[in-house]
């Protein structure tokens, strides 16, 4: 499978460069590589009354990239400010599921956001969790009821602290089978 790992606004480049090194690492098969030119920030989803991004108007802006792009299986999109999504205060990704393209924003994966020290190995961890998780969702693996499954809903931080970066062996297998079908 090969994922393009794509700036939408300013998100920061080490990052990126985390995800592209770490993702192989989780998914069978899997080359990542960092699209060079970032994605414009749609104005349109930009809610004022919440002062927050809405991340589906987001997503299918990275949809419309990716079915332009065929360079690549999958896109994931990052983001360095707040989202949320229909009916909930915050997200910290969305995706299709079963498509192509995907989201995580890296504004409450911080440390810093929760008041804490910042801590590179945290917040990079937290970021790897939540792409895999929204990766995950692109191959048509659901929300697992294992806690520690990184399939797992995350209501909070402490979801995503709690669960491993790994996709336990049901999603795993669901993953690689989706994976291979690609070709």
């Amino acid at each position: 499978m090969k994922i393009g790992i794509v700036s939408v606004g300013q998100a920061t480049p080490n990052m990126l460069i985390e995800l592209q090194e770490g993702l192989p690492k989780i998914f069978p098969e899997t080359t990542c590589s960092v699209i060079q030119e970032p994605l414009p920030l749609p104005d349109q989803a930009f809610d004022k009354k919440r002062n927050q991004f809405n991340s589906s108007a987001i997503l299918d802006k990275i949809q419309v990239f990716v079915t332009k792009n065929k360079d690549y299986q999958r896109v994931l999109g990052v983001i360095n400010i707040d989202i949320f999504a229909s009916g909930l205060n915050y997200v910290f990704g969305e995706a299709y599921v079963s498509g192509q393209a995907a989201l995580i924003s890296l504004w409450r994966l911080k440390p810093e956001f929760y008041s804490e020290t910042s801590n590179s190995p945290i917040f990079t961890l937290r970021a790897v969790k939540e792409a895999v998780h929204e990766l995950g969702h692109t191959l048509g693996v659901r929300h697992c009821s294992k806690n520690f499954c990184v399939m797992h809903f995350s209501n909070s931080i402490f979801d995503t602290d709690k669960k491993q970066n790994l996709l336990c062996d049901q999603c795993y297998l669901q993953a690689a089978l989706a994976i291979s079908n690609l070709g």
